[in-house]
């Protein structure tokens, strides 16, 4: 199993990541509130990976402590949660807003990310709620994940930006009227696509 993978970040596409090492460029899809954190093109990252093997195709996800990919394999594993809404989930919100939900459970706000009705919300709190004592907000809290991404590196013009944000939006499990109408309102002129997807899934929840 892949565990985690040290190397340059070679591109940056939300909500995925190519990371190359030793000349084999590895695809990672990460959760939106993990890639803010992630350094610019052409850096180093050390990012811990969960493995997933499927008929049809084999899967990296990403995550930037070992803490928060604990998580997503507590929230994978409950009933008709797999890695895709897991994935859509973490990026909605951030690991410890997913802990303070179940702790309070919050269904409410759990019901507004994509795929997610009120019976797997409900789901999620009455599964996690068990799996989650002992965890804490504060256990899982990393500064940037609050505060403004960092830049990617990557310049792009306005139109390009909001595409690219479209599409994570897409990839995330929105549906694609919803994520053009949601990007078209949040999207301002020289904002980079990081920036537009996280205000624009903050606008959703």
């Amino acid at each position: 199993m892949i565990g985690r993978l040290r190397g340059n970040i070679i591109e940056k596409q939300p909500p995925e990541v190519l990371i190359e090492i030793a000349g084999i460029g590895y695809e990672i899809k990460m959760p939106m509130s993990c890639f803010y954190e992630l350094p610019n093109v052409n850096e180093e990252a050390i990012i811990y990976t969960h493995f997933v093997v499927r008929e049809d195709a084999q899967l990296l996800y990403g995550f930037n402590t070992v803490k928060e990919r604990a998580l997503f394999r507590e929230v994978i594993k409950a009933n008709g949660v797999g890695p895709k809404l897991g994935l859509a989930i973490l990026s909605g919100m951030t690991a410890s807003q997913f802990v303070t939900c179940v702790e309070h459970e919050d269904v409410t706000t759990l019901v507004k990310l994509p795929g997610v009705g009120k019976k797997t919300a409900e789901r999620l709190v009455v599964e996690m709620k068990d799996r989650l004592k002992g965890w804490t907000s504060h256990d899982l809290f990393t500064p940037a994940t609050d505060a403004a991404p960092m830049d990617s590196g990557f310049t792009s013009s306005s139109q390009h930006a909001e595409e690219e944000a479209v599409s994570a939006l897409i990839s995330l499990g929105y549906k694609p009227p919803m994520a053009s109408k949601v990007v078209a309102q949040v999207a301002k002129p020289d904002m980079s696509s990081e920036n537009i997807i996280r205000e624009a899934l903050k606008s959703m929840v």
